[in-house]
């Protein structure tokens, strides 16, 4: 299959692209510059130069495909009007590519988060939120997942907070980063809130399952650890930076302070009994002893 990915270069896209080609797939990737363009013709797949703005050359890469898998999204988050931006240039993507594979029963993978329940872990039938900090990126998930009734393939993968590797990315990376900039590695609240976490390597496994398996309109977990207690996350962090560990306001994470003090433990019982996939690489706390000084 001949695959067109956004996001191809990045902590998780550059092992999806992996898993593809060591599948028998090949891929298109979307390099928004010169150097995306480099790495992604170094690791085997073919750039198409563009970004996510740029509508007309998503609609170019999703024609040339026999499918689709969406990855990228904005990094800035370090106020609400930057993470509303990033939404929105997701949104009007997805919607562009959307609308070109309609009718053609052609695979469309895209993502988006683990919801949070009250008192359990999430499961695949419980529905993203549509309100609050990342609402519009919910209501852009099911839009997508309703063009299973237009002759899409379209399905969700719901990353968890934290896809790591080597002990760099998601959550805990913005924990680590904030550490080496503060001085302190801290936690929202009590810290005793959970995180799910996975692997990236395991992740695109899930990725590339859900490509080739999964029926129109599907939601799936890619959920390695159920949930990690913050602190404890933030615990290894500071051992590995020798630095202190301690609670420090919500507001320090910006617009994303919410969510980082919510309990949000994610359950993947479905993922894997239905598509037999399982997690094999390290856990988050072992990976984050990665970190280095």
């Amino acid at each position: 299959m001949r695959v067109f990915v956004t996001g191809a270069t990045g902590l998780i896209g550059s092992t999806v692209v992996a898993e593809l080609l060591g599948n028998g797939h090949t891929v298109l990737a979307l390099a928004r510059s010169d150097a995306s363009a480099r790495a992604a013709e170094a690791a085997g797949a073919e750039p198409l130069r563009g970004a996510l703005a740029d509508l007309d050359v998503l609609r170019a890469g999703a024609t040339q495909a026999d499918g689709v898998v969406h990855l990228a999204f904005g990094n800035d988050f370090s106020s609400p009007e930057a993470l509303a931006r990033n939404i929105a240039e997701e949104s009007a993507a997805l919607a562009a590519l959307g609308e070109e594979l309609v009718g053609s029963n052609r695979p469309f993978v895209t993502v988006s988060g683990t919801p949070q329940t009250s008192g359990r872990a999430s499961t695949e039938a419980d529905p993203v939120p549509t309100d609050g900090p990342v609402g519009g990126r919910g209501r852009t998930v099911t839009a997508v997942l309703g063009l299973a009734a237009r002759g899409v393939r379209s399905t969700a993968v719901r990353l968890p907070r934290t896809v790591h590797n080597q002990g760099e990315g998601g959550f805990a990376g913005l924990l680590t980063d904030l550490a080496r900039r503060t001085g302190v590695s801290g936690y929202p609240g009590d810290g005793t809130q959970r995180w799910p976490a996975v692997h990236a390597l395991d992740a695109a496994v899930l990725l590339r399952l859900a490509l080739e398996q999964a029926e129109a309109g599907s939601v799936w977990h890619a959920v390695a650890d159920e949930g990690d207690q913050v602190r404890d996350i933030a615990a290894v962090i500071g051992r590995r930076l020798g630095l202190p560990v301690e609670s420090v306001p919500s507001q320090t994470y910006g617009p994303l302070g919410s969510i980082f003090a919510t309990d949000q433990p994610s359950s993947s019982d479905r993922t894997r009994q239905t598509l037999d996939w399982e997690p094999k690489h390290p856990g988050l706390l072992e990976d984050l002893e990665n970190i280095r000084p």
